[in-house]
């Protein structure tokens, strides 16, 4: 879910299963009842320890444009999104067959003269006015294709003047990896997360929305499931903005989601106090982003919505890199030809197991990430940053397997094409997420289910 405060949060309608079903219960409490005393020791801890940050040496270039290139799509589900900002420009265009694989129904050439204002008038007849719910539309020149299947909007897939939150959400993605294909989807629905999970050439899903504190309610897990389970395909999930343990958090809790809480990376390098605890890892809290009405302006924003993106766009990032090594061309997982893989193709010469098939799957690339994460030192703490210190007491419970930023692509794409792997994680660590893990199977297991019906609840978008 993402991370915006209640104050400002619009209200949306979710589509969601049924409450719990009773025989869960004791489970739930128990699971619950783990979390609780784990947090507890850790707000506990008198002593501060932690681990060095990992090297951040950064992969050096990305994979140069020829007639078309590796490529990965990641698709954003938000509020609306800016087209005529400068962050979102490319000279490239895409390639017809790109396309029609993520069933583009229309093309709308955006004006890029004038300002925000007089680029939306000259192109409101002829664009705005004529989408509908059920247009997948490619924005040339810009590296979006936006569609809106939820409706209930003034102009489809634009993002509201008083809102901005999916172009910022957008922006972390681009940021982390410039050459991303977006394919976004305007909604808070479990039908906007099926719009790109269902979407054979989507990789990564990402979804920065939920109910305000993370109250223990279902939610879109349904879709992201369907996206991650069945599809193949990877979700991150924003945690809540709140200190509230995410794993019964219907974004970031369930097991197959990527749940994503913050860490201060522009201040002392510790966790958000106002961040959900126990997650799966913890990304960059403060960013520069992309305003939504004008043209080149940015605006600097905190939370897990824009945390929870940029680690969608790291993972975009070491999938375009191993494609290229592995002369992949494609994307997503779930046609037949890829067997379930999200990276599909064969070693080159210069790798150490040249001439093998390369299959990397979600699960693989999720293994990568957890291994690659780190803790922060203690030493850079500083009491008056409104920080939580990391603590030698199952630090887990504050940043999951820990902190993941750019640092983290090199050591995971040699880790991943197999040329240096990455250490196995401390036993201390590695029980303390499988308590984690146990807790979310519990809480989720019955979820989702095609046999429960389906109501309307209403919950809050947490804002930045």
């Amino acid at each position: 879910m993402s991370a915006m405060d209640a104050s400002d949060a619009g209200v949306v309608g979710l589509l969601v299963a049924d409450e719990v079903a009773p025989g869960r219960k004791t489970r739930i409490l128990g699971s619950v009842f783990v979390v609780l005393l784990l947090i507890g020791l850790m707000v506990g801890a008198n002593t501060l320890m932690g681990r060095e940050e990992s090297d951040t040496s950064f992969v050096e270039g990305q994979p140069l444009s020829s007639n078309w290139r590796p490529y990965s799509v990641v698709a954003p589900i938000d509020t609306g999104i800016n087209v005529y900002h400068d962050h979102f420009r490319t000279n490239e265009t895409y390639p017809d067959w790109l396309l029609d694989g993520l069933g583009v129904t229309k093309t709308c050439t955006p004006t890029f003269n004038g300002t925000w204002e007089e680029r939306f008038d000259a192109d409101k007849e002829t664009c705005w006015d004529t989408i509908t719910t059920s247009d997948i539309v490619y924005f040339k020149g810009t590296k979006i294709i936006g569609t809106s299947p939820d409706g209930n909007t003034d102009v489809h897939i634009l993002d509201d003047p008083s809102d901005g939150h999916g172009t910022a959400v957008t922006g972390a993605v681009l940021d982390a990896n410039p050459d991303a294909v977006i394919f976004f989807v305007e909604g808070f629905s479990t039908a906007a997360v099926l719009a790109a999970g269902n979407q054979p050439l989507v990789d990564i899903v990402t979804t920065s929305f939920g109910a305000i504190g993370s109250l223990p309610v279902p939610g879109i897990e349904t879709g992201t499931y369907q996206t991650v389970v069945v599809n193949n395909k990877i979700h991150t999930g924003a945690a809540d903005n709140t200190p509230s343990p995410a794993v019964q958090d219907a974004t970031a809790g369930p097991p197959w989601s990527i749940g994503i809480a913050g860490y201060a990376e522009e201040g002392d390098d510790q966790k958000e106090t106002m961040s959900g605890s126990y997650p799966d890892i913890a990304a960059d809290w403060t960013q520069m982003l992309p305003n939504h009405d004008d043209v080149d302006g940015y605006h600097e924003t905190s939370g897990t919505s824009f945390a929870t993106p940029r680690t969608a766009g790291i993972l975009s990032f070491v999938l375009e890199h191993l494609r290229e090594e592995a002369g992949d061309h494609g994307s997503g997982a779930s046609s037949e030809d890829r067997n379930g893989s999200l990276v599909h193709g064969v070693w080159p010469d210069s790798n150490p197991n040249a001439g093998a098939e390369v299959e990397i799957t979600n699960a693989v690339i999720r293994d990568a990430l957890n291994l690659s994460a780190w803790y922060p030192s203690f030493t850079t703490w500083d009491p008056s940053a409104g920080t939580m210190p990391i603590s030698p007491v199952a630090p887990c419970t504050q940043v999951g397997w820990g902190v993941v930023n750019m640092s983290n692509i090199p050591p995971m794409i040699k880790h991943l094409n197999g040329t240096e792997s990455i250490p196995d994680r401390p036993g201390d660590v590695v029980l303390c997420m499988q308590i984690n893990q146990e807790a979310r199977e519990a809480y989720w297991g019955v979820y989702p289910s095609e046999e429960q019906p389906l109501r309307v609840l209403q919950t809050a978008t947490r804002d930045d």
